[in-house]
C-alpha cells in the first residue's frame, strides 16, 4: 500500500496544526459555530443530532495492521468504543468531543491518516474495489490510479469550492464492484489494442434524482486519464447550477446540457489543458505503482490443506458465503461480516478491530480492505490457513456467514445519528436481519442485496437494492417506502418504487410476505431473487406486498 513522502507527512501536519488553532479559537468563542461551520467541514468534522461525529478517510479501502489498531486505539481513549465503517470506504466516530479532535488528527497523523476532503464540496475520498490486486476476474489493480487521483485532487485550488461534493469511483474489473454509475465520475478499466485505458462515465448518482451515469468516453488511455478527469471537472464547474444545491450535482449538469454537449466541452478542455501535463502524472503513477507490488505469497497449498481441522456445519457455511476465489492458485478473498444479526450493520468495537489486525499480521499479509458494503475484507489468505482464520474470527464474534444474504444489510445511521435523516434505519436492519435469523431462511433465500437509507439523500443505496427500503417522515410517523429491481453491479439500474410506504411495525411483515412469495414464484432453487424479478416484472412482487389490493380488485 502507499507509503506517504515527506511532503505528505509535512502537509498533514500542517493541516493537524491549523485544525488545532481554530478548535482552540471556537472553544474560547474568538469563532461562531456558524464560521467554524466551514472550517471543521474542510476537516471531516460534522455536528450531528448529538455530538460532533469525525469522518476518516480510507483511501480505496485500504488499511494495515497498524492503522487498524491505532483506529482501535482512538475509539478507546476518545469516542464510545466502536466505530462505523460506511458506503464511502471511510470510518466515522460518531461521539469526540470537539476538545479532542486535533488530538485525534495527530494520531490519524501518526500512522499515515486524514479527514481531509471527507466533507464540504470538494472532491471525496476516492472509492475502489475491494477486491483490487485479488481479484480474479480483473485486468489489472486499479489501486495505483486511484492514489494517484487522490494526490491529484487534494487541495486542488480549482475544486475546493465545487457547486455540490463530487465522488469518484475506480474498478479494474468487468464485474463491478465498485458501483462505478452511481458516482459523479466512474472509472472502469479497459484494454484497446493491447493498451490499458479507462471507460469513463458521468453523471450517475443517487439521492433525491436518482440517475445511472451515462458513457463519456469509452476509452480514455492511461497517459491521457489525469488531463481528461481534470477537463471533466473543470467543465462541471463551471456549467454546474449553484443557485440550487439540489440541482448542483453533476448528474443534473449531464442530464440538462446532455451528453452530448458535455462531451464536446470536455474534448475542448482536454485539447487545453493536455499539453499542460507533459508525461509528470505518468512519472508520478509509476512511482505510486511501486508501492502496489503484491506481497510475496506461499505455494499453493497441496490438495485437502484447508481440511486439516474439522469442518464444521458453521465453517461450512461460513466457507460457502464468505470465500472468494483468489487470482493466485493456493489463496483466497475472505469477506469479514459486520453485520452478525441484531447488531448495528457497519460497526465495529475497538476489540473486533484489534483481532482484525492480528489476523492480518498473521495471516493475511498484513492487508486489510474496507467495503462499500460496510465489511472487512482479508485479500490474502491461503486456503491452509482458513480453518485458523475462522476460529479467531469467531472469538471476536465476527464469523457470521452472510456476505451477499438478505441479512448482510447496508444501511446509513438513520435517524439515530444523522441530522438530516427523517427515520431510522438501524433497528430496520436489526429486526429484519433477526427476523430471517429466526426463520432459518437465509441461505435458502440465496443472494439478495438488501439496502436501507433513512433519508432522501440515500446514503444506505437503497435505489440499487435488489429490495431497497427508503425511511420517511409522514405526518409526523415513519413511513418506509419499497423498492423493487435495483442493481449496482456491471448492469446497474435504479429500482422501482413498489407502491406506498409501510409503517415502522408493518415493515418486517411485508419484507416477509414479499420474501416467502418469492420463494414459491421462482423458476427453481438457483434463480435469485432479481433474476426472478426481472423475469416477471413487478405486478406479482406487488401483489405480495399488497395483498389488500388484490382483494379489492
Amino acid at each position: 500500500m502507499y507509503q506517504y513522502s515527506n511532503f505528505d507527512h509535512e502537509f498533514v501536519a500542517q493541516r493537524v496544526a491549523q485544525f488545532r488553532a481554530q478548535v482552540a479559537r471556537r472553544l474560547d468563542g474568538s469563532l461562531s459555530e456558524e464560521e467554524f461551520k466551514p472550517l471543521r467541514l474542510m476537516n471531516g468534522l460534522y455536528l450531528q443530532l448529538h455530538a460532533y461525529m469525525l469522518r476518516v478517510a480510507i483511501p480505496y479501502g485500504t488499511l494495515n495492521s497498524r492503522q487498524m489498531d491505532q483506529l482501535a486505539m482512538i475509539v478507546e481513549r476518545w469516542d464510545k468504543g466502536y466505530g462505523h465503517f460506511t458506503t464511502r470506504q471511510n470510518i466515522q466516530f460518531n461521539w469526540p468531543k470537539l476538545e479532542d479532535v486535533p488530538d485525534i488528527l495527530q494520531a490519524l497523523a501518526d500512522v499515515e491518516m486524514h479527514a481531509i476532503q471527507t466533507s464540504g464540496n470538494t472532491i471525496r475520498n476516492v472509492t475502489a474495489d475491494h477486491f483490487a490486486g485479488a481479484a480474479a476476474d480483473e485486468i489489472a489493480d486499479p489501486r495505483p490510479v486511484a492514489e494517484l487521483i487522490r494526490q491529484w485532487s487534494t487541495d486542488h485550488p480549482e475544486f475546493q469550492f465545487l457547486p455540490r461534493k463530487f465522488k469518484i469511483a475506480v474498478t479494474g474489473s468487468p464485474h463491478d464492484r465498485a458501483v462505478t454509475q452511481a458516482h459523479d465520475i466512474g472509472l472502469r478499466m479497459t484494454e484497446q489494442n493491447g493498451s490499458r485505458g479507462f471507460e469513463v462515465i458521468v453523471g450517475g448518482g443517487l439521492g433525491r434524482t436518482p440517475m445511472i451515469g451515462k458513457t463519456l468516453s469509452p476509452f480514455v488511455p492511461l497517459e491521457d486519464l489525469l488531463p481528461y478527469l481534470e477537463a471533466v471537472v473543470s467543465t462541471y464547474n463551471l456549467l454546474g447550477r449553484r443557485d440550487n444545491k439540489y440541482k448542483a450535482r453533476i448528474k443534473i449538469t449531464t442530464h440538462e446540457h446532455g451528453i452530448d454537449e458535455i462531451k464536446q466541452r470536455v474534448d475542448a478542455q482536454f485539447a487545453k489543458i493536455k499539453p499542460m501535463f507533459s508525461g509528470a502524472d505518468l512519472q508520478l503513477l509509476k512511482d505510486i505503482e511501486r508501492h502496489f507490488e503484491p506481497p510475496k505469497l506461499k505455494p499453493a497449498a497441496p490438495a485437502g490443506a484447508a481440511q486439516t481441522v474439522a469442518q464444521t456445519p458453521a465453517f461450512r457455511a461460513w466457507h460457502d458465503t464468505n470465500i472468494t476465489a483468489h487470482k493466485v492458485p493456493g489463496y483466497a478473498i475472505v469477506s469479514v461480516s459486520l453485520k452478525k444479526p441484531g447488531a448495528t450493520p457497519g460497526d465495529a468495537t475497538a476489540a473486533q478491530m484489534r483481532a482484525l489486525a492480528q489476523i492480518a499480521r498473521n495471516f493475511g499479509h498484513d492487508a486489510l480492505r474496507i467495503s462499500h458494503e460496510q465489511n472487512v475484507i482479508l485479500p490474502y489468505v491461503h486456503l491452509a490457513d482458513l480453518p485458523q482464520v475462522y476460529q479467531a474470527l469467531r472469538q471476536a464474534d465476527l464469523a457470521t456467514a452472510n456476505i451477499g444474504l438478505i441479512s448482510d444489510i447496508i444501511a446509513c445511521p438513520g435517524m439515530d445519528y444523522c441530522a438530516l435523516a427523517t427515520a431510522r434505519s438501524i433497528p430496520v436492519a436489526q429486526q429484519i436481519a433477526t427476523h430471517f435469523e429466526a426463520l432459518t431462511l437465509e441461505h435458502d433465500i440465496g443472494p439478495l442485496k438488501l439496502k436501507i437509507s433513512g433519508c432522501i439523500n440515500a446514503c444506505g443505496h437503497h435505489h440499487v437494492g435488489h429490495i431497497g427500503i427508503l425511511g420517511l417522515e409522514k405526518a409526523g410517523v415513519e413511513s418506509y417506502q419499497i423498492t423493487l429491481g435495483g442493481d449496482a453491479g456491471a448492469e446497474a439500474e435504479i429500482g422501482t418504487r413498489a407502491g406506498p410506504g409501510f409503517g415502522a411495525d408493518e415493515i418486517v411483515p411485508a419484507i416477509e410476505r414479499l420474501i416467502l412469495g418469492y420463494l414459491h414464484l421462482r423458476a427453481d432453487e438457483t434463480e435469485s431473487f432479481l433474476e426472478a424479478y426481472r423475469r416477471l416484472g413487478l405486478a406479482p412482487f406487488k401483489a405480495l406486498l399488497y395483498p389488500q389490493e388484490k382483494k379489492a380488485a
